[in-house]
């Protein structure tokens, strides 16, 4: 079967820097954080106080009430970020539908966990069958999918992984997939997240995996040697992907390639990744085989970078596996020291950032870095960016359950 070259259109996002794919990347350039104290509940007698929340963030004014009461807030930020990028790539997305040719992939972690504790409370105190009738289309996955299909009468397929913290690149590549080997021309992809909520918070708190840090500053440090567990973020990153044929045949402007995906699975447990990085080292290079590219083409790796002691790592040792000696060279920073993580949301986030940094030539910073670890010594571009000539960029995803994917993009010509 013969493989297509597959391109970037389209990019959005809204998360903790930035409301538009615009804003966060001037957030990145100026390396400025959106950790803050959690708004959205009472945190008085909780361990972890910080969070990555979207700010001045009003659906309803944007769109309308009624939708904003009966769509979730994890949908919200998808559609927003979907109609970011779609009004980017200039997509008449009416001309699609015939022939079912254009679809929708968005991931999503935990969908809408927020509303499920809201109405549980509810049913306790009403009976269960007083709950919100809109409940369950609010609050299962793939609504966010739907949502963006729906409104845009995308008839191809549609669908969402849900792969933990690795879902947003498996989205971004399987929609990649689709359209190399001929079965979509167009595809909206991405993850999204809204799960800053108490039980969110708890359940990662409880397991010791949330960064319990008394500074905003010092809360997502990656790499670091003091980093003491991850944040959490919210927020969605969408892609519009197409053929190369069918983009330049309506004149689309091209933001980069997207030319290799790989994905695995540690198969070793069910939070932990594997001590030595094995299983993201092979999915990277599975990635790399997939773009036909050696390991040197590489110029920037986008990691997971958690700011978890096993992530960081187990990630340093999976690049310096798959890398050799490239490693010492290659520009390895994690943009999760900005934004949080986003779970589900944070490979179409990430996905977004490297397309801007393959169209700017500017590598992000790792912000709030100050104290190496020795198992962690790679150049992590420490709190300021760097301009650089980027061709090829690599954006590492590693979920719980041992799920991991990973994907690279080319700048484009």
């Amino acid at each position: 079967m013969e493989k297509r070259k597959v391109v970037v259109t389209g990019i959005g996002t809204v998360n903790p820097i930035g409301n538009s794919a615009e804003e966060s990347w001037e957030a990145i350039r100026q390396g400025r954080h959106g950790i803050t104290e959690i708004t959205r509940f009472d945190v008085s007698d909780f361990t972890v106080k910080f969070a990555g929340e979207v700010k001045n963030f009003d659906f309803a004014e944007k769109y309308s009430k009624k939708e904003a009461r009966t769509i979730d807030l994890f949908s919200q930020y998808a559609i927003y970020a979907a109609d970011e990028a779609i009004s980017m790539s200039g997509l008449d997305c009416s001309k699609e539908n015939p022939d079912e040719t254009a679809g929708v992939i968005i991931s999503s972690g935990i969908g809408g966990i927020g509303l499920t504790e809201q109405e549980h409370d509810r049913g306790l105190e009403k009976g269960f069958e007083r709950i919100n009738p809109h409940y369950i289309p609010m609050t299962i996955a793939n609504m966010a999918a739907a949502h963006i299909a729906i409104r845009y009468g995308l008839k191809g397929m549609c669908s969402c992984p849900v792969t933990a913290c690795a879902g947003g690149s498996n989205a971004v590549g399987d929609a990649f997939h689709r359209i190399r080997d001929g079965y979509e021309e167009v595809m909206v992809c991405g993850g999204t997240e809204g799960a800053i909520t108490p039980v969110a918070i708890g359940g990662f708190a409880s397991m010791r995996a949330l960064s319990h840090a008394e500074s905003v500053d010092r809360a997502s440090i990656p790499f670091d040697a003091d980093r003491s567990g991850f944040v959490m973020g919210e927020g969605a990153g969408v892609l519009v992907l197409e053929s190369e044929e069918h983009a330049k045949k309506r004149g689309a402007r091209i933001l980069a390639e997207i030319v290799g995906y790989g994905a695995n699975c540690d198969a070793y447990h069910v939070t932990a990744p594997s001590p030595d990085g094995e299983g993201g080292a092979r999915c990277m290079e599975l990635a790399l085989k997939d773009a036909g590219i050696k390991a040197e083409d590489i110029d920037y790796i986008n990691a997971h970078g958690t700011s978890t002691h096993l992530n960081d790592a187990g990630e340093t040792a999976a690049i310096k596996k798959v890398f050799g000696d490239h490693a010492k060279k290659l520009a390895v920073s994690s943009t999760k020291s900005m934004t949080g993580h986003l779970l589900g949301g944070a490979g179409g986030v990430e996905a977004v950032f490297c397309v801007q940094a393959l169209q700017n030539g500017f590598i992000p910073p790792t912000v709030g870095y100050k104290n190496p670890d020795p198992e962690c010594d790679l150049d992590y571009i420490p709190n300021k960016g760097r301009e650089a000539d980027l061709q090829y960029v690599l954006s590492n995803s590693l979920g719980f359950g041992g799920h991991n994917a990973c994907l690279i993009f080319k700048k484009g010509s």
